[in-house]
């Protein structure tokens, strides 16, 4: 066989192996886009419009949540616990009508309470916390940056009553309502999980 043979022989086997590789990694981002997208589901949507469509830069940031966030492990609440996390939450709500700024700073420091209680981070971390919760419970944390943000000193800036800038008592209603479905969720999925331990260890 001619050396220019050998030649022709080997220049194909490496367009073959490429065009193979690229075609794995083309399907492998389509899977890895479409997992994203079903695991975030408005969270990517949002995640599109924050880097303005670029759907890859996108799943860049979102696949990041996943490498730092995903091996978080929920932590199950005591009973008394969830109860007295439910019974301060209804009487954040009830204390709404009354005093509105009072009752979201109420329900925003419950709702990283709970969550610290579960094991995503705590005290000062908003941030973090947020990405934590975007990648465990994406469906409903929006709620939770909303309640931040209406919320007394929420976003970093000073919301006296009455100040400019300063939410409407409507806008926080919504907020507060908005957020309670992240507070179900949290506090219930841990009551969910109680049971289910219970339920198999009373099998075995």
């Amino acid at each position: 066989m001619s050396t220019g043979v050998i030649i022709l022989i080997v220049i194909a086997v490496v367009v073959v192996i490429g065009a193979i590789a690229l075609a794995l990694r083309t399907r492998g981002g389509a899977r890895g886009g479409r997992g994203l997208k079903r695991r975030f589901g408005p969270e990517y949507e949002r995640a599109v419009a924050r880097h303005d469509g670029d759907t890859k830069a996108a799943e860049h940031e979102l696949a990041q949540l996943v490498e730092r966030h995903g091996g978080l492990k929920e932590r199950a609440l005591e009973p008394a616990d969830a109860e007295r996390f439910e019974v301060r939450w209804a009487a954040a709500q009830e204390h709404f009508v009354d005093a509105p700024h009072e009752a979201v700073a109420e329900a925003e420091r419950l709702l990283a309470e709970v969550a610290g209680a579960r094991g995503y981070p705590d005290g000062d971390r908003y941030e973090e916390r947020v990405e934590a919760l975007a990648v465990h419970h994406a469906p409903h944390v929006q709620g939770y940056r909303h309640l931040h943000h209406v919320a007394p000193n929420g976003s970093g800036t000073s919301r006296t009553p009455g100040a400019s800038g300063t939410p409407s008592t409507e806008e926080m209603r919504e907020a507060l309502l908005e957020a309670r479905a992240l507070f179900e969720e949290l506090v219930g999925g841990s009551r969910s999980r109680r049971t289910s331990e219970r339920t198999h260890a009373g099998r075995s």
